[in-house]
């Protein structure tokens, strides 16, 4: 079952790595391959042919699937202390 998350900023960021993974394929420094992926993998939640496609490399490579996720909620969890850190931050310089 797919969790539909709908988010403005996770299309662009998706769309945008897809963008320009072709330049992979052109250009020997970027890895055209990984930033297709990672594309899919953000826009995992925004539709269900990414969804579909990321089930079939999860398949293919369990392992590195797994990893990405945990580093994903690694990384939206460092966001979140991030912001709260920054709020407090902010709320601290409005009282002075």
């Amino acid at each position: 079952m797919m969790e539909y998350r709908p988010s403005l900023r996770r299309k662009c960021a998706g769309w945008s790595l897809i963008a320009i993974s072709p330049l992979g394929g052109l250009l020997p420094i970027l890895p055209g391959v990984v930033f297709f992926a990672l594309g899919l993998f953000i826009l995992r939640h925004q539709y269900f042919w990414a969804h579909r496609g990321l089930a079939w490399a999860g398949s293919r490579w369990p392992e590195a699937v797994a990893k990405v996720e945990v580093m994903e909620t690694r990384m939206i969890l460092r966001g979140e202390r991030w912001t709260q850190r920054l709020r407090s931050s902010f709320r601290r310089l409005l009282r002075r």
